[in-house]
């Protein structure tokens, strides 16, 4: 599906964050003056703490607390020099200890964000690529992308798909020196584990194959001195892994640690290694609480600890097995995931659990795909067992009350996460609802849908029997379209939701850079289908407009539009499409709040552009109603060509002229990439040619009538609306003949002679169109996605050379 382009993507972050910190889940306060780890105090309640990542308790034993003290009150708050100058005294023993933990180099670091920006550009070659795990953090994907300025490819693959990870070696095996694969070894969200065991097979294949694990959630509660659950794996550490580690979270300190054993490679990151050389270094008190922390590493102390928690995990994994919760992924990690689909079930779900007595954290987008948002609970030792207990029996019983009031169920959340419920549970229909889904708009009274989605675009009765006649039944997978025709009512047979919905292919890169989808489409020479998903969507692609008949004064109206989502949740599943999409809405339409709590993410679709005539007699008239701006533009730019060129109105072309603007759309086709679509059947213009309500203006030289340079392919809308629905360009000769312009004003001109009050100029060139008189009308998709891989894939190809 389209890409969220950049702003677009940090506008959708803010709308989540948002609307989570309004129902009270995020931003909050803890209170109190003091912290014992065990509870916490929020809103004036002591709840039970199931959110820390200090998993050992560590940040509360107190021989950090007093070796942090005592350094305070010898060296200072703070260390102001770079390390790169001079370190404080205390760093020398926290290296010499942390070597000892691994045995071999390490680098201390001030947080592991920063290290990785400071170790990943110095590490990877200009003639090296980057290979991600599309769940790997984002401290290191946003280092990563540091190295797009240096031309670097960065590719993504899906989480933990080796099979995807080989196919990617086998592309760059012969073509570049280091190839880096780049992931977590304990995943922040889900709490699972990456497959290092298998990822060393496939180093020993590859040997250009390079590692860079962050392993900062396994730290401390697993491995040998406590160095995490990757070196646990490894049993040692080989030439070709970077490994970080962290001195916060469960170490119970500050800071990172990235270690090595190549020792080329450890000196030339120790050496400069950007934010390393010129960020301020740790301050004493955080140094000599690691060092205590890295004594205790080195004592069999560290296996107590470590069995203590791990008796804690393992009760909570015996209790969640008797219930009907949705756990995402049953592993040994301190970190759990209980799904519940949508955001507004998670809200519900924080809520009812704070309100109960436990705090637990809520995995909400971007750190998951807006529809699988969740309950992220970690244990710690910290966690009695008989509050481990309390909180399984809790979940337990608000889960589903939280699905009952948010208006979704089991199968909604288990499908979400593609997990095979335990109990069987029909989808109730709402009461006092009807809906109505039909395969053919023939099936469909033709006053019934006129009278509530006619007199727009191209979708009234007789436009989508147009449709369904060309986009079935033909050779290639992406000009056959499946469509479903759906009204809600209620009990008295009022239309309360019309709508067309379509199943089709489409582009992952519709709306992405241009330059984007030219690398794209390079592929797609060979493979036709690359970066493609069955999509089922609301409207067409080849129609805009408001697709959504919406009766938002009826008592039953958002019951009608989950209802709709429920019904196009189901179609998803039966037909193994990728993505739901609800266009075209504008900025501020009421169900924003409601779509975005249902998982829906906001993006912005390209401006479409409206022309009002009310009743204007002639074009003179027209133009004289345009500002003094616009009419100096007709003037200069459009009318010293109507002399040069012929302009027609063809309603049946012969076969020749047919084949002429057939090969003009398909100029205007391969050259819109900023909206990059399947072409569309063959058939389509011979469909066209012989249709009464299609029409087509065209451009020809004076001196050359015979040879077509332009053509508005138009769509007769039961003389309610004039629909220019694409265009065909002879692009040599589009200067020379004005020839785009000629054709806008010339729709303008065919619109008054039919007496048609409104014309629909579609989506792109809203600039041209706006000098013409058009309204431009900013509008929006809403799209929910199975994940986010496609949409960070085509994040990280924006802005590659």
């Amino acid at each position: 599906m389209a890409k969220i382009k950049p702003h677009n993507f940090l506008n959708t972050v803010h709308d989540v964050f948002t609307d989570a910190m309004q129902e009270g889940i995020l931003h909050l306060y803890a209170e109190g003056n003091s912290f014992s780890g065990r509870t916490i105090r929020v809103k004036n309640r002591e709840l039970f703490h199931f959110g820390t990542t200090g998993y050992l308790g560590l940040e509360q034993d107190i021989r950090l607390k007093n070796a942090a003290i005592t350094a305070i009150e010898r060296y200072g708050t703070q260390f102001p020099l770079s390390k790169s100058y001079i370190s404080n005294p205390l760093y020398s023993e926290l290296e010499d200890q942390i070597n000892k933990m691994y045995g071999t180099h390490t680098i201390i670091t001030k947080n592991s964000t920063l290290g990785h920006i400071g170790v990943i550009p110095s590490v990877v070659d200009d003639d090296d690529v980057i290979i991600l795990d599309h769940q790997v953090h984002w401290s290191v994907q946003n280092a990563a992308k540091i190295l797009k300025t240096r031309s670097v490819p960065i590719e993504m693959i899906r989480h933990n798909h080796l099979d995807m990870l080989e196919s990617k070696l086998k592309k760059y095996i012969h073509s570049k020196k280091h190839i880096w694969y780049m992931a977590d070894g304990i995943y922040s969200m889900y709490g699972d584990f990456a497959p290092v065991t298998n990822l060393m097979e496939l180093g020993r294949k590859y040997p250009q194959l390079r590692f860079y694990f962050d392993d900062v959630h396994g730290m401390s509660w697993i491995g040998k001195n406590g160095t995490g659950y990757v070196l646990d794996q490894l049993g040692e550490l080989p030439h070709n892994v970077l490994l970080f580690g962290t001195l916060s979270k469960t170490f119970g300190a500050s800071g990172a640690l990235l270690t090595c054993s190549d020792f080329e490679l450890y000196n030339k990151i120790k050496t400069f290694g950007g934010p390393l050389t010129f960020s301020a270094q740790l301050e004493p008190a955080s140094v000599a609480a690691a060092i205590a922390s890295a004594k205790i590493h080195l004592t069999p102390e560290i296996y107590d600890l470590q069995n203590d928690l791990m008796e804690r995990v393992q009760l909570f994994n015996s209790l969640i097995k008797n219930t009907e919760l949705p756990l995402v992924d049953v592993n040994r990690s301190p970190v759990f995931f209980i799904g519940t689909g949508m955001p507004k079930t998670g809200y519900n779900f924080v809520n009812r659990l704070m309100k109960e007595g436990f705090y637990v954290n809520l995995g909400i987008f971007p750190a998951v795909p807006v529809k699988n948002t969740g309950v992220r609970i970690t244990i710690s030792r910290h966690n009695q067992k008989k509050e481990i207990k309390a909180l399984v029996d809790a979940m337990d019983y608000h889960f589903p009350k939280a699905l009952q009031e948010t208006q979704t169920s089991h199968k909604r959340v288990f499908h979400a996460f593609n997990l095979v419920p335990s109990i069987k549970e029909e989808d109730e229909m709402v009461k006092d609802l009807h809906l109505v889904a039909e395969t053919s708009i023939k099936k469909i009274t033709k006053s019934q849908w006129n009278k509530v989605m006619g007199g727009q675009s191209v979708y009234n009765w007789e436009g989508l029997d147009f449709l369904e006649n060309t986009f079935q039944n033909n050779p290639d997978k992406e000009h056959n379209w499946k469509f479903l025709y759906v009204l809600i009512k209620d009990t008295y047979g009022e239309i309360i939701l019309a709508t067309f919905i379509t199943l089709s292919l489409w582009k992952d890169d519709m709306l992405a850079n241009a330059r984007v989808s030219l690398s794209i489409e390079e592929q797609r020479k060979t493979n036709p289908y690359y970066l493609t998903s069955e999509v089922i969507s609301t409207g067409s692609l080849f129609t805009e407009g408001n697709h959504l008949y919406y009766n938002n004064k009826h008592p039953k109206a958002i019951s009608a539009i989950n209802t709709l989502i429920k019904f196009m949740q189901d179609q998803q599943l039966d037909d193994s499409s990728k993505t739901i999409v609800l266009r075209d809405f504008q900025k501020q339409t009421p169900l924003h709040a409601y779509l975005q709590g249902q998982g829906f993410v906001r993006i912005a679709m390209p401006a479409t552009c409206h022309i009002e005539l009310n009743n204007i007699p002639t074009l003179d008239d027209y133009l004289a109603k345009l500002s003094s701006r616009n009419r100096r533009h007709y003037r200069k730019d459009i009318k010293p060509f109507l002399n040069q060129v012929t302009v027609k109105i063809v309603s049946k072309f012969s076969a020749s002229q047919l084949n002429q603007v057939q090969n003009l759309f398909s100029n205007v086709h391969k050259n819109n990439l900023g909206l990059n679509t399947f072409s569309f059947p063959g058939k389509l213009f011979e469909l066209m040619n012989a249709h009464p309500l299609w029409e087509f203006i065209t451009v020809s030289p004076k001196d050359k009538t015979d040879t077509i340079v332009g053509v508005m392919f138009c769509y007769k809308n039961s003389n309610t609306v004039y629909v220019p629905s694409f265009v065909g360009l002879d692009y040599e000769n589009l200067d020379k003949y004005g020839t785009y312009r000629v054709l806008l004003l010339m729709t303008i001109n065919r619109s008054i002679a039919l007496q048609v009050p409104k014309i629909d100029l579609g989506m792109t060139a809203s600039f041209e169109k706006k000098k013409l008189g058009a309204r431009i009308v900013e509008k929006y998709a809403y799209m929910q996605t199975e994940d986010n891989f496609t949409l960070e894939m085509l994040g990280i190809m924006e802005g590659q050379r």
